[in-house]
């Protein structure tokens, strides 16, 4: 076997164990880390994300003990375009962003393989724990990884056919503890390195430090904080402060705890209420992604609203092919406009969508 992939190695424990099984099935394995942003090296002396200068030079170690050709490619540009501004604007918008999901259509599975083609190579191997299935009819799904603790197929729901034809993941079959346990057995120095945690370009976690300085101080302005009848409990910060569902650093006393309802740009206005009031049986999603062929009638499914979390189940309803509501068997809370609606048959993604705004 001599085909030859591009690994998208980060300088963590997956990647690297992904790059070495597949060069010891005699793939022909070519290492890229894609730089992506400028940014601090450090925070508080914690390693939470990856992209660090660190993470360079454990990358190309790793390359290195392997015997592969290794590359830094500067995609600093499209990151900024697509996952960090459309961050920024998700939460000028009142919504919450999902940036890792659009970094894999974005990046690592659009700009990162057309630089595999530049290099001659037929795919782009990542460390995620999923994998990639035909069905009989030719089209590609995605599949949860083994590791249930671990899988990560919920933010590969929006890549195209095209985009999984072309793509490889060797880890979807193995657990995290095996994948360390390999890592140890290849001899690979990362083998007990700690896992990112964070988003990569904010370091700390605080996602509104990041948010304030990047945004029109106009969206930061104070205004109304207000229950689901109407009536004024108090004033908000600035809603970039605010994603559906929080309860802690409202400012506002109350008889029982209060959560956000939902966040409303158009009047600078946060709605807040009881638990059960920031619940929806009922959504709908936009920008609809299939993996089967689209449905023109209501389908019988499970949709997993946020990660780590248990299917539902669900009917969706399709309007057309970009745009369906989502009707669930049960309320869920804090359904977040700006996250992804994932569609499962079973342990098989076969659709997905962004949760819209609901009507203000």
């Amino acid at each position: 076997m001599n085909k030859r992939v591009v690994v998208a190695m980060s300088g963590g424990v997956d990647s690297s164990v992904c790059a070495a099984l597949l060069h010891a099935r005699g793939y022909e394995c070519i290492g890229v880390t894609m730089k992506l942003w400028d940014g601090p090296e450090a925070v508080e002396g914690h390693h939470k994300t990856c992209c660090t200068l660190d993470d360079v030079s454990d990358a190309r170690r790793v390359a290195g003990q392997l015997g592969i050709p290794f590359y830094v490619a500067n995609f600093k540009e499209p990151f900024a375009r697509h996952v960090i501004d459309n961050f920024i604007s998700s939460y000028q918008s009142g919504y919450t962003p999902n940036p890792c999901a659009q970094c894999n259509r974005y990046l690592k599975f659009a700009a990162l393989q057309q630089r595999a083609q530049q290099l001659g190579a037929d795919c782009v191997a990542t460390g995620h724990y999923a994998s990639v299935v035909r069905a009989d009819d030719g089209r590609y799904h995605i599949r949860r990884g083994r590791d249930v603790g671990k899988d990560q197929s919920y933010f590969l729901f929006d890549l195209s056919q095209e985009q999984l034809s072309r793509a490889m993941f060797p880890l979807g079959d193995f657990s995290k503890d095996e994948v360390r346990e390999m890592a140890s057995q290849f001899g690979l120095k990362v083998a007990s390195k700690p896992e990112s945690q964070e988003i990569c370009f904010i370091p700390s976690g605080d996602y509104r430090t990041f948010l304030q300085p990047r945004l029109d101080t106009d969206t930061f302005r104070p205004g109304p904080v207000v229950d689901t009848s109407g009536k004024v409990l108090g004033e908000h910060q600035g809603l970039p402060f605010y994603t559906v569902g929080q309860r802690r650093g409202l400012g506002i006393a109350a008889v029982q705890p209060l959560h956000v309802v939902s966040v409303q740009p158009t009047d600078n206005t946060l709605v807040v209420g009881a638990r059960h009031e920031a619940t929806r049986d009922t959504f709908t999603i936009e920008r609809l992604n299939w993996m089967q062929t689209p449905p023109e009638r209501p389908l019988d499914t499970s949709v997993q609203i946020r990660y780590r979390q248990q299917p539902i189940p669900a009917t969706v309803h399709p309007a057309d092919e970009a745009q369906a509501r989502v009707v669930l068997c049960e309320p869920q809370f804090a359904v977040a406009p700006g996250q992804a609606a994932v569609f499962y048959d079973d342990d098989t993604i076969i659709g997905g969508g962004w949760i819209a705004r609901h009507a203000e």
